[in-house]
């Protein structure tokens, strides 16, 4: 089956080399100039993959990237952000808004290629559902169960909760984290694991016998055991 991309950036001549180089390598591509525009065909178009710039007139990415979330069907499609800002903040912010992966201007097209195969690989992977104390995982739908009750987790928190539990009883650095979850070089001392942590501990609460899911290995990183 093809692969599918929605582009939106405003600047002309990115616009147009995404669309000839990932239509060269395979994909079927739309290319939209605003969010406005995007959305002005939805639902004609639900892509594989989305590639947004955060800084566009009107509606920026971060706009975007929240109704994309919001709605049904493109709340689970993975998003790519491009952007010159380089600030960790920045970073932090696009990733915790729902963002799978977050690309520096000026960028390699190849390394952007490499991005996009691994954000749809992390998104194909394990559709079998699989049990962990009392949280139902089912990778399809992409949904966690308690005790009947469905969890509403992030796209992030879904899948940081899956990469804990398949390598249960081994304890995670966060640039291990990083780099499986977000595909993301870590630089500095990024608290995008930290957070994310935090709220998906919230989310998950403890487990019927009174203790927590997810463990805190001091000066090491995380597990679950």
């Amino acid at each position: 089956m093809q692969q599918s991309m929605v582009v939106i950036e405003d600047d002309m001549n990115i616009r147009e080399m995404l669309s000839f180089y990932f239509k060269s390598v395979g994909f079927n591509v739309s290319a939209f100039e605003t969010g406005e525009d995007y959305f002005d065909v939805i639902p004609e178009i639900v892509p594989s993959i989305f590639i947004i710039d955060i800084m566009l007139p009107k509606m920026d990415g971060y706009a975007i990237l929240d109704r994309l979330r919001s709605t049904r069907a493109t709340m689970e499609t993975p998003v790519i952000l491009l952007t010159a800002r380089t600030s960790e903040a920045d970073r932090v912010r696009g990733l915790m808004a729902g963002g799978d992966d977050y690309v520096v201007k000026p960028f390699g097209i190849m390394e952007l290629q490499a991005r996009v195969n691994a954000v749809l690989r992390r998104s194909r992977d394990c559709r079998a559902e699989f049990e962990y104390r009392d949280l139902v995982i089912c990778p399809e739908s992409r949904t966690v169960t308690c005790h009947g009750r469905t969890l509403d987790l992030t796209h992030k928190e879904f899948d940081l909760l899956c990469l804990l539990i398949k390598n249960r009883g081994h304890v995670l650095s966060r640039e291990e984290i990083l780099s499986a979850v977000w595909d993301y070089s870590y630089v500095g001392k990024t608290r995008t694991v930290d957070m994310h942590i935090k709220s998906l501990r919230a989310k998950l609460g403890e487990a019927s016998d009174g203790s927590p899911y997810i463990v805190t290995v001091h000066g090491c990183g995380y597990k679950v055991d």
